[in-house]
Order: C-alpha cells, then sequence, then structure tokens
C-alpha cells in the first residue's frame, strides 16, 4: 500500500513538474517575443495591447516639452498625480502642476526623447521605467501607472538626473 500511495504522489510530483515547466518556457518564449519587438528592454507580463497604451501615455509626456504644450501630458497624467526626485540630499514631492510649468516656461518647445527600460505590469496597474533626454539633459525616470478606462494614466513620475 506504501508503495501505491508513493508511487501516486510521484506521478503527481512529475506532473506538477513537467506542468511547471512547460508553463516558464512558455513565459520564457513570450519575453523573447516581447523584447524583440521593443529593442532590448526588460518587460514583464507586458501584453502588447497594455504595452501599446503605455507609449501612448509616454508619448505624450514626451510630445508635451517638444511642443512646448502641458495640455497634450494633462491628458496622460491623473489630477492629483507628483512629481519626484532628490535635489541636495532632500526629497522634493510636487504636484504635477510643476511640471505643466516646465512644459510651458521658456525653455519649451525642445528635443525630447525616450526609450522604454522596464516595464511591469499587473493587469490595470504598471511601473515604467525609461531613459529619457531632454533638451540633452538625460535623466531616468520612473512612472506609476493605472489603466482608467481604456486609456493608461501617470499617477505619479519620479526622476534622477543623469
Amino acid at each position: 500500500m506504501k508503495k501505491i500511495i508513493s508511487g501516486i504522489f510521484l506521478t503527481i510530483g512529475i506532473l506538477f513538474l513537467t506542468s511547471a515547466c512547460e508553463n516558464v518556457k512558455s513565459d520564457n518564449s513570450k519575453q523573447e517575443i516581447k523584447e524583440e519587438n521593443m529593442g532590448n528592454s526588460k518587460f514583464n507580463n507586458a501584453t502588447p495591447e497594455q504595452l501599446e497604451g503605455i507609449n501612448k501615455a509616454l508619448d505624450a509626456y514626451i510630445n508635451a516639452a517638444v511642443k512646448g504644450d502641458s495640455k497634450i501630458a494633462e491628458k496622460v497624467f491623473t489630477d492629483n498625480a507628483t512629481i519626484s526626485h532628490i535635489e541636495n540630499d532632500s526629497l522634493i514631492s510636487l504636484p504635477i502642476q510643476a511640471l505643466y510649468d516646465y512644459y510651458n516656461s521658456e525653455v519649451c518647445p525642445q528635443p525630447a526623447s525616450y526609450k522604454i527600460t522596464a516595464c511591469n505590469v499587473s493587469d490595470d496597474v504598471a511601473i515604467v521605467a525609461i531613459d529619457s533626454d531632454f533638451g540633452g539633459t538625460k535623466f531616468d525616470d520612473m512612472f506609476s501607472m493605472v489603466k482608467d478606462g481604456k486609456d493608461w494614466k501617470i499617477v505619479s513620475k519620479i526622476f534622477h538626473v543623469k
């Protein structure tokens, strides 16, 4: 009887491990497809549709600087979004209006670009990291995002000047 029970548990264990390995293989192949489509960036569980929506929001973030028009970015940030960074060893956290003021200042319009370096998505929330360049100044930017209806919105932006 012990041999039969041991055999059943061994069979279940083998089936479980085989299934788990197949799932890992499947997830890895999906990862390769995403990386192939998006360059060398690292993505975690992001579908092409999610990436398209996230890119749309990030494009608006960048285009607001290129055109010097905060109204472009206002569509992709939540009303109570924040922008934060460290300055002189102190945390600076401001309402998103500070970014809008920058877009509308004399330094904009200016050339700007970005590349996604990481994107972790869980259903309707995402954490996205980008390398960006605003008028020759390079940044590491990180965004907390939520899917609001059919559109992705930025809840918070944190950054580091390189």
